[in-house]
């Protein structure tokens, strides 16, 4: 067998992995690019509250953070006249 038959017997290195801080660099400027800004935002039960009753949130989901984060979302497009 010869030597280049050898290197190619299908022995390669995985791939390194990406880092952590690589991985939110990477998403941060995916954002950037779509325009988009992450910022973190407290919220009062009160004001969960409200998005319920403007049937923004179901009642059950108000400890979802993915649901309250959509909902609003929903009420930033409908009182801010923003368009995606």
């Amino acid at each position: 067998m010869s030597d280049h038959a050898e290197m190619s017997s299908g022995l390669t290195t995985a791939p390194i992995p990406c880092s952590a801080a690589a991985q939110r660099m990477r998403a941060h400027r995916k954002r950037r690019q779509a325009g988009l800004r992450c910022v973190v935002v407290q919220l009062r039960e009160t004001e969960i509250d409200v998005l319920i009753r403007k049937g923004l949130l179901q009642a059950d989901a108000r400890n979802d953070v993915c649901a309250v984060r959509d909902a609003l979302h929903v009420h930033f497009d409908r009182t801010l006249g923003t368009a995606k």
